[in-house]
């Protein structure tokens, strides 16, 4: 077997098959011997000077020399030039324009790995022309054939239901080898095939994938991509151990990888279908409208409702680009949580994954989890108080998703908020009027409301300290690295913009809250 440099299989018969034909019985190979494997695919002749404007890679070049018999000493060029475009051989008859071949041209030859077949004087270029394309075009009937008789099968193995499984242990079986397929990440889906062979088919994958090193060259491995929908879903691997992969054998794994991409596809219909059930249900579970038998009906997607959960809500954070992060979205919660709990359920929903976990497990964790392993985007994720039973699930889904809005407001994108965390910004999230809110901040606040003054941002963080230390002067200037008397003066200054806040409790109270408005971001 001769792979092009694309990867592109060569169907034809190698320079030493050509020698076998009845017609080349007495012809002699005089250099090259190391590229009797070329492939030969088309004939020419050569009885022009300027030939090589006309050949062809993967051509068996016959020539008389005539064309050379007044340049002889353009022969030692014309293995090099030869071999660079890309020519099986040169078969040549001497004697009648050409005695011999130069030296030079022999040892390049030999050096290039280009036959140099000489040719008996009594031999017609029109019977080796019949015999060695007839040859040629049997031996591509003939992959042919086998291919599509291969390819029949595989198909039939989808028709009838069948998965990876099925179809490298039909490869595996026709070409006697081991068989492999393997996702994106190089992990393998199924494999088929003697032990020995498939644990070596394992080590070379490993190592490729290890070392990212090309593959061997030996023609004991090859491997086919599997294209589906315009996008790759891994490989068709096959190892023999006992001769190489034939031209034949490499279609068959083509063929392979084909019906591989039908399965693929297939699968992902079925999974789309399935995930918009769950999601469906799970919707209305989360709604109230699960009607009866919920428990029951979420045991047969494998999940466990009956038991004291958690509802976490990851939403797509507004400047991340939805459709593909929620693919990658749901894909990572769903291996958190199978991780984490199990029995655990997870569902994509427009804009959203909703999660449920058992109350063993940690909810924080699986937020992490999955937030970590979505790199290129963010969501922000809110976690319920625990629920017990179906019919506390509805109210824990809303508690999810106002940790996860609320928290976004306080913390920004990719934050993750426990609906008990929030505190009074739970009550702030409700007032639907955010005019009135930015109302009340300015008319709290007053110039402080805004970043007109640099010193603004600064005064607001004392004010901040103060009512937090509960107007421990102390403290503050502890926490605020300041001197105190430079605090007392500060807090004079802010008794002259808001008012007699250190003696009145409720504009303490309203300073508190225009602070905490302040605080929630996108109002």
């Amino acid at each position: 077997m001769r792979l092009a440099s694309t990867g592109t299989i060569l169907h034809g018969v190698s320079v030493g098959e050509v020698l076998g034909v009845s017609s080349l019985a007495d012809a002699r190979l005089i250099a090259g011997r190391s590229g009797l494997g070329r492939i030969v695919q088309r004939l020419n002749v050569m009885e022009v000077p300027d030939i090589l404007a006309w050949v062809k890679p993967h051509e068996l070049l016959l020539t008389t020399g005539y064309p050379l018999r007044n340049t002889p000493q353009s022969l030692d060029r014309l293995v090099a030039d030869l071999d660079e475009r890309g020519l099986a051989a040169l078969a040549i008859k001497l004697g009648r324009y050409l005695d011999e071949l130069p030296g030079e041209m022999v040892e390049q030859a030999d050096r290039l790995g280009f036959p140099l077949i000489l040719l008996p004087n009594d031999v017609g270029f029109d019977d080796i022309l019949n015999q060695v394309l007839t040859d040629i075009l049997n031996r591509q009937a003939a992959i042919l054939a086998r291919t599509e008789e291969a390819h029949r099968a595989l198909v039939q193995i989808v028709l009838a239901g069948g998965g990876m499984r099925e179809v490298t242990a039909e490869v595996a079986g026709l070409l006697q080898v081991a068989v492999g397929a393997t996702d994106t990440a190089g992990d393998f889906l199924a494999t088929a095939g003697e032990p020995a062979q498939v644990a070596r088919l394992r080590e070379i994958n490993a190592t490729l994938a290890r070392t990212l090193a090309a593959p061997p060259d030996d023609g004991h491995y090859a491997a086919v991509p599997i294209v589906a929908g315009g996008h790759h879903h891994g490989k068709i691997t096959a190892y023999s151990a006992n001769g190489t992969l034939t031209p034949s054998d490499i279609g068959i794994l083509e063929s392979a990888a084909t019906v591989a991409a039908l399965v693929i596809t297939k699968q992902e219909a079925v999974t789309a279908v399935e995930s918009k059930y769950r999601a469906d249900f799970l919707r209305d579970v989360l709604t109230g409208r699960g009607g009866l038998r919920v428990a029951e009906r979420a045991r047969a997607f494998g999940w466990d409702l009956e038991r004291p959960v958690s509802v976490l809500v990851a939403e797509i954070d507004p400047d991340a680009e939805e459709r593909p992060l929620q693919d990658r979205m749901l894909a990572a919660w769903q291996a958190s949580v199978r991780r984490h709990d199990p029995r655990g359920a997870v569902a994509g929903f427009s804009h959203e994954v909703v999660a449920i976990v058992g109350a063993s497990a940690d909810p924080a964790k699986v937020a992490r989890d999955a937030l970590a392993a979505v790199c290129d985007g963010t969501f922000s994720t809110g976690l319920s108080r625990v629920a017990s039973g179906v019919d506390a699930l509805p109210g824990a889904y809303g508690q999810a998703l106002k940790a996860a809005r609320v928290g976004r407001q306080l913390h920004g994108a990719g934050a993750v908020a426990h609906f008990d965390e929030l505190g009074v910004y739970r009550l702030l999230s409700l007032v639907n009027d955010t005019d009135e809110l930015h109302a009340f901040v300015r008319e709290t606040l007053g110039p402080l409301a805004g970043d007109d003054d640099a010193d603004n941002a600064d005064l607001r963080r004392t004010l901040q300290a103060l009512l937090e230390t509960n107007l421990n002067v102390a403290e503050t200037a502890r926490r605020l690295h300041f001197h105190y008397n430079t605090l007392r003066y500060r807090i004079g200054k802010l008794e002259r913009m808001l008012g007699n806040f250190t003696e009145d409790a409720h504009l303490r109270l309203n300073l508190t809250l225009a602070l905490h408005v302040l605080r929630m971001r996108g109002i």
